[in-house]
C-alpha cells in the first residue's frame, strides 16, 4: 500500500479539470455536490444511464459497464492518491457505476422499480450493512488496491440491491 505524496487536497471544478481521471472520478462535476454527493453522483448515473440505455443496445451496454468498472478503477485510485484522501466523497464514479450495474440487470423496468432500486441503494451505499460495511474494510489506503475497493463497496451494494428487489419480487 503506498501512502501518498503530500496533505488532503479539496475537490473543486479547477480540480476535476487537472487530469482526465479527476473528471471520470469526480462524475463530471456530480461528486462537486456540497451536500451528498453520492446521492446527486447516483441520480446523474440513472439519467445518464436513460440516455445509455437508449442509443446502445443490451451488449454494448454490458461492455460500456465493463470498460466502466476498469476506467473507474483507474480513475479513483489516480483521484485519490492526487486528493491525498484514500476513499474521498467527492469520487462519485463507483455510485454511477454501481446504478448503472443495476438499472442495467433490472431491465426492463419501469419509473417506479428504477426509484425502489435508487433508495435500496441509496440505503446499503450509505448504511453500509453487513456485507457492504465488509466490502467497504475489505480494501483500504491508496494505490491500486485501495482504488478497487473505493468500487468494490458499491459494486456489493448494488447486488444487495439486486437481491432484495429478486426477493420482493419472488414474494
Amino acid at each position: 500500500m503506498t501512502d501518498s505524496p503530500h496533505a488532503p487536497v479539496r475537490a473543486s471544478a479547477a480540480f476535476m479539470l487537472r487530469h482526465p481521471a479527476h473528471a471520470i472520478a469526480l462524475g463530471f462535476g456530480s461528486g462537486l455536490s456540497p451536500k451528498a454527493p453520492g446521492t446527486v453522483g447516483s441520480l446523474w448515473g440513472w439519467a445518464s444511464w436513460l440516455l445509455i440505455q437508449q442509443q446502445f443496445g443490451i451488449s454494448s451496454q454490458a461492455w460500456i459497464i465493463a470498460c466502466a468498472v476498469l476506467m473507474g478503477w483507474w480513475a479513483c485510485t489516480v483521484t485519490a492518491r492526487h486528493m491525498g484522501i484514500s476513499d474521498p466523497g467527492a469520487i462519485v464514479w463507483d455510485e454511477i457505476v454501481a446504478i448503472w450495474l443495476i438499472l442495467f440487470m433490472l431491465a426492463p423496468s419501469g419509473l417506479a422499480t428504477q426509484l425502489a432500486a435508487f433508495v435500496l441503494f441509496r440505503f446499503f451505499d450509505a448504511v453500509k450493512p453487513g456485507p457492504v460495511a465488509w466490502a467497504d474494510r475489505l480494501f483500504k489506503g491508496f494505490g491500486w488496491r485501495g482504488g478497487w475497493g473505493i468500487l468494490w463497496d458499491d459494486l456489493v451494494a448494488a447486488f444487495c440491491t439486486l437481491l432484495v428487489i429478486a426477493l420482493w419480487r419472488i414474494w
